[in-house]
């Protein structure tokens, strides 16, 4: 059987992205760890890492054994938390998954205030667009944004918020082309459109009258962000969550379009595998999370 004592130490120079920065981070002799993750390789007959004088590579099969050696770390280190009680104080590495917009507009601020409140929680965002497999990959919470219901997958679902997605456009825009009084005007108007969400919008209004209409797309994207920038620019009309244009309604770079009709809405959930969700450290991070989105909309 495997020493598990060298798959900490591997995950561990995996996340600290060497062996010199993990001996520090660990206080271990780095000829220590490397000897462990040899002998790990050695017991394996597998390369886990490439390693020279300049250069430190995860193989693709180091990377598939780092995947389940770091669910066995998590699995350890909540054992221990059980043991040791660590209520009082919470602590530990807390891994956070969430698309690229919702990193940088929604949660740069809540972890960075709670890193500095709680020195001993480790913040872990990894920010990505693709599809990430939550309980395989080892990440504690998950954070998604999306338009449907979410299939269960067997993780606890929190849904912390929903945020109505409106029309804008920068008032140099307005003033250039005019102003849209129906949704049917629209037709005449340059969209900024989401890429591969097709070429229409459904808008709806308070009275829930629902009507399709087709801007001329000028420009898409499947990066939100960049369509912000693009309506800022006075390229053309773009529907955007309110989280994520509200900064430039209030300062004056957008306008709304159409106020008494909305592009429907966007669910903010957060999904944790059901143990991890149980530790201190976790529950702090998903609740400071779902106060901040929950201040955002209001």
């Amino acid at each position: 059987m495997l020493n598990l004592n060298d798959l900490h130490y591997f995950v561990r120079v995996v996340d600290h992205g060497g062996f010199a920065a993990a001996s520090r981070r660990l206080g271990i002799p780095k000829s220590t760890l490397a000897k462990r993750v040899s002998e790990l390789e050695s017991e394996l007959k597998v390369r886990l890492i490439q390693r020279s004088s300049r250069r430190f590579t995860v193989t693709e099969l180091g990377q598939e054994f780092y995947r389940h050696a770091m669910a066995m770390v998590i699995e350890a280190e909540a054992a221990e938390d059980v043991v040791r009680g660590r209520l009082a104080e919470p602590s530990g590495m807390v891994r956070i998954t969430a698309s690229i917009p919702t990193a940088q507009n929604a949660l740069r601020k809540p972890l960075v205030e709670l890193a500095r409140e709680f020195p001993k929680i480790h913040i872990a965002l990894h920010a990505s667009d693709r599809f990430v497999d939550v309980v395989q990959e080892g990440f504690d919470i998950a954070v998604r944004d999306h338009f449907a219901t979410l299939p269960d997958s067997g993780l606890v679902q929190r849904r912390i918020g929903a945020d109505d997605i409106h029309l804008v456009a920068s008032p140099e825009y307005v003033a250039r082309r005019g102003t849209a009084i129906h949704p049917s005007d629209l037709a005449m108007h340059d969209g900024l459109m989401v890429h591969g969400a097709g070429s229409t919008w459904r808008l709806r209004n308070e009275q829930k009258e629902e009507i399709e209409v087709r801007p001329v797309a000028v420009m898409s994207a499947d990066e939100s962000s960049f369509l912000l920038d693009a309506a800022c620019a006075g390229l053309g009309v773009a529907c955007l969550p309110w989280r994520l244009c509200a900064a430039a309604l209030r300062d004056g770079r957008l306008v709304r379009v159409l106020n008494d009709w909305t592009a429907g809405s966007v669910t903010t959930t957060l999904l944790m595998p059901h143990r991890r969700g149980q530790l201190p450290s976790v529950r702090i991070v998903a609740d400071r999370i779902a106060d901040y989105l929950n201040m955002l909309e209001e």
